[in-house]
């Protein structure tokens, strides 16, 4: 697969990947970096970190338009969810590879399909391509990249593909810096993972999709979070987390960054 891929293009892949993973980032720093410099690697007319819980048939995004995929068009896609060939693919799939939709399914039978006209044409994309960077029995993540018109090449897939894994790499380890931090403070892991949502910006009711939970039972953690982290309100409780994964040339509890 490389052979096609010139040095320049290796060049421009490792530096994306330079850029996104600089400072080891948080999720939520994570996923906004990887949305602003992917593009540039691969134009995209619309780019998502998409989080799909597979167990309820919800999906997440952080979008590089805010405001570009509506409530109403969140839950159209919803309503599809277990229809799409992209989580058919890669749902559960630990040999997941980066796949356009077209290498999946004929053209036409996606146009015809009600995923596509109740969700992609209603956002205006004809073209879509992901990139799976953590897969699991229940959660499937994916750099999604959309485009109308014209399609992704082989190129685009390749450019993606070759630094796929390292995408993995530091989405895990972002995420399991947290975890490490929320054990020390005494969380339990579901805890610990409501906290990341937290800090990622989703309400209650996000996380409980997330999670497969009730937004009473998000509350209910939320609560045992501030009595252990000693602070009052969600925005503290966020702050207490972005503190433990810090900027690059921050300084945390625990000391400069390093």
């Amino acid at each position: 697969m490389l052979q096609s891929l010139t040095t320049s293009d290796l060049r421009s892949a490792l530096e994306a990947l330079r850029l996104i993973g600089d400072g080891l980032p948080a999720a939520e720093a994570f996923a906004r970096r990887g949305v602003e410099c992917l593009p540039r690697l691969v134009s995209s007319e619309l780019t998502t970190l998409s989080v799909c819980n597979l167990e309820t048939g919800h999906r997440s995004v952080v979008s590089d338009c805010p405001g570009a995929i509506s409530r109403r068009e969140i839950e159209a896609f919803d309503r599809h969810f277990h229809e799409h060939p992209l989580v058919h693919e890669h749902g559960c799939n630990p040999d997941a590879v980066t796949r356009r939709i077209g290498e999946l399914v004929p053209e036409s039978r996606f146009r015809s399909s009600a995923l596509y006209n109740d969700y992609y044409r209603a956002i205006g994309i004809d073209h879509v391509m992901a990139v799976p960077i953590h897969v699991d029995r229940r959660m499937l993540v994916s750099f999604v990249f959309n485009r109308k018109r014209i399609g992704f090449s082989d190129r685009d897939r390749e450019r993606l593909e070759v630094i796929r894994p390292h995408l993995g790499d530091l989405y895990r380890l972002g995420a399991r810096e947290i975890d490490d931090d929320a054990d020390s403070a005494g969380l339990t892991p579901r805890e610990g993972e409501v906290l990341r949502w937290v800090s990622a910006g989703k309400t209650d009711k996000d996380i409980a999709a997330i999670l497969a939970i009730s937004p009473r039972t998000v509350h209910k953690h939320l609560q045992n979070v501030y009595e252990k982290l000693g602070v009052e309100t969600r925005t503290a409780a966020a702050m207490r987390a972005a503190s433990w994964c810090p900027a690059p040339g921050a300084t945390s509890a625990r000391g400069p960054a390093r």
